[in-house]
C-alpha cells in the first residue's frame, strides 16, 4: 500500500520517463529491507515504521538524480532513511515526554520464554550506537565500509561497537547451568 502511494496521482513528481523506470528497477527492490530496519527502529510499530519508509522513498524519489549509477542503491536509501529518522527525532525531541510502559511485567516465566525472544531481549538490552551496528550490519548484511558511511563514523568505530555489541550478546545469551547439571 505505501509503495502505491509513491506511484499514485497525488504523489506526481516531475522525472524524466527513463529515470521513473530506473527508481523502480534500482531503488524500490529495497523497500522490504527497509521496512524491515524501519520495524527495528520502531520496535515492531508498524504504522510508524511504514511513514519511515514512505517518507525515504519519497525522498530518494526526489533526489534520484543525485543518485549515481553503479553504486549501492540499497546503502543510499539506508542513508536517507537514517537522516530521515534523525530528522523525526529532532523533531520529538521538542515534544514532552511519556512515560515508557515496563514491558517486564508482561513476560512470562523465564524457563517459557522461547530462544527467539531471549535474542530480543538481549538485543534490546544493547545500548542504541551498538543495536544500530549490528541491524545494519548483521540483519541487513551491509560491509563495515558502508555502514560506518551511513552512520558517518569511522570503520574503526563500527568493528569496535560490532565486536563489543557481540561479546555482550554472548555474555547476555551465555546457558545457564542448573544445580546438578555439572556433570552433564
Amino acid at each position: 500500500m505505501w509503495i502505491q502511494a509513491i506511484r499514485s496521482p497525488v504523489f506526481e513528481l516531475p522525472m524524466a520517463l527513463d529515470h521513473a523506470h530506473e527508481f523502480e528497477r534500482v531503488a524500490l527492490p529495497h523497500a522490504a529491507n527497509l521496512l524491515r530496519y524501519a520495524m527495528h527502529i520502531y520496535g515492531g510499530t508498524k504504522a510508524d515504521a511504514e511513514d519511515l519508509v514512505q517518507e525515504t522513498l519519497l525522498t530518494a524519489w526526489r533526489s534520484f538524480s543525485q543518485f549515481k549509477a553503479g553504486t549501492n542503491c540499497k546503502a543510499w536509501l539506508f542513508r536517507i532513511m537514517i537522516n530521515s529518522r534523525y530528522k523525526q527525532f529532532r523533531r520529538a525531541s521538542s515534544r514532552p515526554e511519556e512515560p515508557l510502559v515496563e514491558e517486564e511485567r508482561n513476560l512470562s516465566r523465564p524457563e517459557n520464554i522461547s530462544r527467539t525472544a531471549e535474542i530480543r531481549i538481549a538485543f534490546a538490552k544493547l545500548s542504541p550506537e551498538h543495536q544500530e551496528v549490528m541491524q545494519l550490519a548483521v540483519v541487513e548484511g551491509f560491509a563495515i565500509r558502508e555502514v560506518a558511511e551511513m552512520l558517518k563514523v569511522p570503520a574503526g568505530t563500527v568493528m569496535s561497537r560490532l565486536s563489543r555489541a557481540r561479546a555482550q550478546l554472548r555474555t547476555m545469551l551465555k546457558p545457564v547451568r542448573l544445580s546438578g547439571e555439572e556433570g552433564l
